[in-house]
């Protein structure tokens, strides 16, 4: 290998150890990457930007749109309260689950469906009286197995399209990869249905009676003559709240723990709820309370222009590992953090020394602007307000689902490749008022698209210098024949997924992949289907795949659920797809 081969790893090395850190974001450290390979001379301008050009990248961004206009109607909604229904039991309510979630990820980006889909089974798992945190892993990998069984259902596989286009010169349809992915679905559908209610936690909150698998503690002050200010806690109505309960309180340099109904309120006091996030709309609502955290009374908005927001910190939050105070949380979001809660749990102590981490639900008090603005911002996982939601357009949901099905005809008889079919469906939605122009750019996540494109550049690198030839020679070195060198590209795909992005993971595989089959004479494409459906296989860790991370705080989970239910996920994946991939692509 030659000096830029090295220069290569090293730019990897250094793009996995920045990821790892996760102080920057995704995009941000990708196209450092892509400066680095330009200004060595690793790659020519040309070779570098190739990826923002690939037809892979451009369908992604465009499905988008196809995604919003699905949002903007409530279809996605309508469909999931048509098939949830009301289960007598807990696998019932799984298989209910399951197979909804799958087929609409198989034509909807998998991250979009969760994010729509969390807060119906949320209200969905509490009617049925059953733990959330049994409930939402199912709902990440439900959509993850989804996307595999059609060629537009999760970004990977439209990235390995386009690869495939640009360096093979072939073209995959739509259900091209069905025959692997539904199977994939349907026996990872059976699996939950038979073991995730043994597999997974059941996690509620200090009180059960809420049935709540967030909770958070926001504290109140007494004010100055205030309605409440010399009653008891019974008369001033603080006994008999509906969405928390009040646990302590603070009375100057004094502790009060044990808060019976009749104590006195005083001016001053600092109360202390625990409960669900419809806690602090609650006590909003009571007159002579004011909540206490610090920057509350400095947010720069009128009250009658705040809301209540819940959010999941994300990978790309400015202010990781840093505290609420350091973070500059106020001035950057225009939002005050009332309560934070860490793996379903509140998090004691003074909210300012608080450290922020992936995967924290933080209860807002914000804009009423605040859910628009940065629904679509990688800083935050999930976006929800709390209440006062925007209705859909129910009335054009029958327009955006007819146009889906035309997009999907389109391509699968032939009629049109996948770009041109998506292009024709997002300038239908656009058409008919299934999403408005306005709202457009919100909709498309430039920050993914920056990623992906830049992704591909690390993998001409790895094909231009030889790094690519060179790692499949050592993996082909421990011999086995074709069947045993699939395998070693499966589960290196799966290892690079759970330590970057899966789009990330994908296009730096498959570069070895390619080598590996031309240096044993085998067929590319079984390798090339293997790279798909492994870049998409992240069970293990929270980090690996987007939907993931947007269910663990909601969830309340920990890693080690992931790691219990992940890891006999992951190997009955890549039984199933080992098995299968090498009778329908023969080596």
């Amino acid at each position: 290998m030659g000096i830029e081969a090295y220069i290569t790893f090293a730019v990897i090395i250094g793009v996995l150890a920045a990821l790892a850190w996760g102080r920057l974001p995704a995009d941000v450290v990708l196209m450092g990457a892509v400066l680095i390979l330009l200004v060595s001379g690793v790659l020519e301008p040309a070779e570098a930007l190739v990826g923002f050009a690939n037809p892979g990248v451009i369908t992604v961004a465009v499905l988008y749109i196809v995604a919003a206009g699905l949002k903007e109607t409530g279809a996605v909604q309508w469909i999931a309260n048509l098939m949830l229904g009301r289960p007598k039991t807990q696998r019932g309510a799984y298989a209910r689950l399951a197979f909804p979630v799958g087929a609409l990820s198989a034509f909807l980006n998998n991250t979009t469906v969760v994010a729509m889909m969390l807060p119906a089974i949320q209200d969905w798992s509490g009617r049925l009286r059953i733990p959330v945190s049994k409930m939402l892993i199912p709902l990440s990998y439900m959509a993850i197995l989804g996307g595999t069984a059609t060629l537009i259902g999760t970004s990977t596989n439209l990235v390995i399209d386009g690869l495939l286009q640009s360096e093979r010169g072939l073209s995959l349809g739509m259900f091209d990869i069905a025959a692997i992915g539904v199977p994939l679905a349907v026996i990872g559908a059976l699996f939950l249905i038979l073991f995730a209610g043994k597999l997974l936690p059941t996690r509620h909150g200090a009180l059960e009676q809420l049935q709540a698998a967030r909770q958070y503690a926001v504290e109140f002050q007494v004010t100055e003559d205030g309605p409440v200010r010399n009653k008891t806690i019974a008369a001033a109505g603080l006994r008999s709240l509906n969405y928390c309960y009040l646990a302590e309180i603070q009375r100057e340099q004094n502790l009060v723990s044990e808060v019976g109904p009749d104590t006195v309120l005083q001016s001053g006091d600092r109360l202390t709820f625990i409960g669900d996030p419809r806690c602090a709309g609650e006590l909003r609502k009571v007159r002579g309370l004011q909540p206490s955290a610090g920057d509350v009374g400095k947010l720069d908005v009128e009250h009658f222009q705040r809301r209540l927001v819940e959010v999941v910190i994300g990978p790309d939050f400015a202010g990781l590992g840093m505290a609420v105070r350091e973070s500059r949380f106020r001035s950057r979001y225009k939002a005050v953090v009332l309560s934070i809660s860490r793996a379903g749990q509140r998090l004691p102590g003074k909210i300012g020394d608080i450290e922020l981490r992936v995967g924290d639900a933080l209860l807002l008090e914000a804009s009423l602007d605040f859910v628009e603005q940065y629904r679509f911002r990688r800083d935050f996982l999930l976006v929800s307000p709390i209440n006062d939601e925007s209705p859909a357009n129910f009335r054009r949901a029958p327009w955006a689902v007819a146009i889906l099905v035309v997009m999907v005809l389109l391509n699968a008889l032939g009629l049109l490749e996948v770009i041109v079919a998506a292009l024709v469906a997002a300038g239908l939605m656009l058409a008919t008022g299934c999403v408005a122009l306005g709202k457009l750019r919100r909709y498309i996540d430039i920050q993914v698209i920056i990623v992906i494109a830049a992704s591909f550049s690390l993998g001409m690198a790895m094909t231009k210098t030889g790094a690519a030839s060179w790692l499949a020679h050592t993996l082909l070195s421990v011999g086995g024949g074709p069947w045993m060198a699939l395998a070693a590209v499966f589960f290196l795909t799966v290892l690079c997924t759970e330590l970057l992005t899966n789009n990330a993971a994908a296009v730096l595989v498959f570069p070895i992949a390619m080598e590996i089959a031309d240096q044993i004479g085998a067929d590319f494409m079984p390798f090339a289907v293997a790279v798909m459906i492994a870049a998409s296989a992240s069970f293990i860790t929270p980090l690996g795949y987007q939907t993931n991370l947007m269910v663990m705080g909601p969830g309340g989970y920990r890693m080690q659920d992931f790691v219990r239910i992940g890891i006999p996920m992951t190997l009955l994946t890549a039984s199933v797809a080992l098995g299968l991939i090498p009778l329908f692509w023969p080596f």
